[in-house]
């Protein structure tokens, strides 16, 4: 299982288990593709260090402020300096 600390950038990871700490308001997009709902949310490993999370349509209504959350096969990438993960195209969103 990984750690926040252990978190690269622009690299996958196989197991992040995280306590959600704070969620915002979701808010439409419109791309190439289509258009969704995002949201992102802060959670915290079990040393206390915290990341932001974004979620994408579905996943969004899934978790919870206070939800225990576990990310399988996600991606990480950095974003203005700060490192994000998401679920990504292969893994999978779990509450807990």
């Amino acid at each position: 299982m990984a750690l926040i600390a252990d978190l690269k950038p622009n690299s996958n990871f196989d197991v992040l288990e995280l306590e959600v700490t704070s969620k915002g308001e979701s808010r439409t997009f419109n791309n190439f593709k289509g258009t969704g709902q995002v949201c992102n949310l802060a959670g915290k490993d079990s040393t206390g260090k915290e990341v932001k999370v974004t979620l994408w349509n579905e996943q969004i209504t899934q978790v919870n402020q206070g939800n225990n959350i576990k990310i399988e096969n996600g991606w990480c990438t950095e974003f203005r300096g700060e490192i994000q993960v998401a679920v990504g195209k292969k893994g999978t969103l779990t509450v807990l």
